[in-house]
């Protein structure tokens, strides 16, 4: 019995379906049933009810489960011992980032932590949102950068920054002689989107009171600079946010903001149990203390009590 053998049950329980918990520990599904039907010869008993739809933990296997998941917190809380001791956010880091923040985020962020924090070795993960929060409860991420709320109750959290939507359009179109777009010109307007899975896409939808299913499929791209490029082309209007408007201006692109308070906020998101929160709140305030300029810093973050 390993650690990375309760790792992948607690996958299991958590997805409930054997494709989607080895996708969740980047590994391939016959992989992951392997090693859980071996740990149940080890057991000697029965962990999970299978049947062609479900899979479902047995009585013992909740049992399991539950002193596997306080064992990896444990392993963790060791882990950070040795950190603790060496001063704050020393040692390997693993933050996860959404693709809509990282690009612009981090070339900030990454340059201030080598600095404030030299024995600070960062591994950054960029995916969707989804995936990052499944990494994070699978032990396989430290905390992660998304766009609040993060919709898990599993989960603690700070919010950092507010960024304001732009709506970007292609240069030479006729001006709409308002300078500030409001809710209202959004309502039932087409966009140029990303594709399914990005938080950014579900914002804009609803900001435009568009439903997922009647929205343009004839263009989804994976980056907002590839959207980017296409208004630039006259293809169409996206909704941008305020620090990927950085070069935008001068590329065959015209910026409007959106009225005061639409947008979204930026969050650090941690699994409750996570042992390290004040090196949590160190990160924040060092990312709140070094934001790119267009964004809004919440509230101040407070030291937490060591």
């Amino acid at each position: 019995m390993t650690l990375q053998d309760l790792r992948y049950l607690v996958a299991l329980v958590d997805h409930g379906h054997f494709g989607r918990a080895a996708e969740a520990c980047h590994v391939s599904q016959p992989t992951l049933s392997t090693q859980i039907k071996k740990l149940e010869e080890q057991l000697g008993v029965t962990l999970f009810e299978r049947t062609n739809r479900s899979v479902r933990v047995t009585a013992f296997g909740e049992e399991v489960v539950s002193r596997a998941r306080q064992i990896l917190t444990d392993v963790e809380a060791i882990a950070g011992i040795g950190r603790r001791v060496s001063g704050p956010l020393a040692g390997a880091f693993s933050l996860g980032v959404i693709p809509t923040l990282g690009p612009y985020l981090l070339p900030w962020l990454v340059p201030a932590l080598r600095r404030e924090y030299p024995d600070l070795r960062l591994v950054v993960h960029e995916d969707l949102t989804a995936s990052l929060l499944d990494r994070l409860m699978s032990h396989r991420l430290d905390a992660a950068l998304v766009a609040l709320p993060a919709g898990d109750d599993r989960l603690d959290g700070l919010a950092l920054f507010d960024e304001p939507f732009w709506l970007a359009e292609p240069k030479g179109r006729k001006a709409p002689g308002k300078p500030v777009v409001t809710t209202d010109d959004l309502r039932g307007r087409r966009l140029l989107l990303l594709t399914e899975g990005h938080c950014l896409r579900d914002q804009a939808l609803s900001l435009c009171q568009t439903p997922d299913r009647d929205a343009d499929a004839d263009f989804r791209a994976t980056s907002l600079e590839t959207i980017r490029q296409m208004v630039a082309t006259g293809m169409g209007s996206t909704l941008l946010p305020a620090m990927a408007c950085g070069e935008v201006r001068s590329r065959g692109v015209t910026l409007r903001p959106l009225e005061e308070g639409v947008g979204r906020r930026i969050g650090l998101v941690w699994r409750r149990s996570f042992p390290r929160v004040r090196d949590l709140h160190l990160l924040a305030k060092t990312l709140q203390g070094h934001l790119p300029e267009g964004v809004r810093a919440a509230p101040p973050v407070e030291p937490a009590t060591p």
